[in-house]
């Protein structure tokens, strides 16, 4: 199966929901999601079944480092469970659009197995339209498509 791939941008409405895109919504075989910011510039939305494997991991670390649990809980309890309405819309809780600094309209990300929602001039200043502009992205680009 084809993983989440391409980028659209959508508008939020005023309580926060934002669509996902009915290409995203046919690749996932269960609605639920998990929304959770663990990069600065923008919010992860993990499909369940993408989820359980890095929960499997979250646990794993835990376990395995005393200092794990203070970052897992960081993380964690900023996270919430979402699921689209009849529409497909999601709602991105108040705390988390403030903190991707999202307002007005939210570009949606596929990045292969989860959905990035990015503030659309912060995902622009980062990713300008060559993903090979310099020689360390053209190793990489190499590598994977060469």
């Amino acid at each position: 199966m084809a993983g989440f791939v391409g980028q659209f941008p959508f508008q939020m409405d005023e309580k926060g929901r934002v669509s996902l895109p009915a290409e995203f919504r046919r690749k996932t075989d269960n609605p639920r999601f998990v929304l959770i910011q663990w990069e600065p510039t923008h919010l992860t939305l993990f499909p369940e079944s993408a989820w359980e494997e890095v929960q499997e991991r979250l646990l794993e670390k835990r376990r395995a480092t005393r200092d794990a649990a203070h970052v897992l809980r960081a993380l964690t309890s900023r996270a919430a469970e979402v699921e689209p309405d009849k529409q497909g819309r999601i709602l991105i809780p108040g705390h988390l659009r403030d903190r991707a600094k999202l307002e007005g309209t939210a570009l949606l990300v596929g990045a292969l197995d989860r959905i990035e929602i990015w503030n659309p001039e912060a995902f622009a200043d980062l990713y300008p339209d060559d993903p090979g502009s310099d020689e360390a992205k053209a190793e990489i680009t190499h590598e994977i498509f060469g």
